[in-house]
């Protein structure tokens, strides 16, 4: 059983250290490949990384044909430009759900998690970027007696 503390000069001593941070290390499928989830709002990417000459595919298409807006194609490619890694991986992406701006969000952040995952020393720059946290914010559902979420129906005094 643990020895009991009396006090501070006693903790200070005691063998019980600070756990360590936890390692992260490469988690890869049977094909070579790392695999993650990305989501932004309702849509959802499932991406696949391995090495090689840079070709990306998105639901069967070349990623300038899927998503024709520059501001998105720049999106979903930011995680690869922080690591300094454009041209080095073949990336495969099934994305569903969403508009496009929300699919480019779920790609951004399936890409950078299946980077941390074929290398994990990736994790910092792309956490300090803030592409590996989920962006939460979803829309606002319907309330009953509301014309919208909030709006309400036009107020008549007769």
């Amino acid at each position: 059983m643990a020895e009991t503390l009396s006090s501070l000069a006693d903790l200070k001593g005691s063998a019980a250290a600070a756990p360590e941070a936890p390692k992260h290390v490469q988690k890869l499928d049977a094909h070579g490949r790392a695999y993650a989830t990305g989501k932004r709002k309702d849509a959802v990417a499932r991406v696949w990384i391995k090495p090689g000459t840079g070709q990306i595919i998105v639901n069967k298409r070349t990623p300038e044909v899927y998503f024709a807006r520059p501001v998105l194609r720049m999106i979903m490619q930011q995680p690869l430009h922080i690591a300094n890694r454009v041209g080095q991986y073949d990336i495969t992406i099934d994305v569903s759900g969403g508009g496009l701006s929300g699919q480019a969000g779920a790609v951004r952040h399936g890409l950078s998690k299946a980077l941390t995952y074929f290398e994990p020393e990736l994790r910092g720059p792309l956490k300090k970027e803030g592409f590996l946290t989920r962006d939460s914010r979803v829309v606002e559902r319907k309330k009953y007696g509301r014309k919208k979420a909030r709006r309400s129906f036009q107020f008549s005094k007769r």
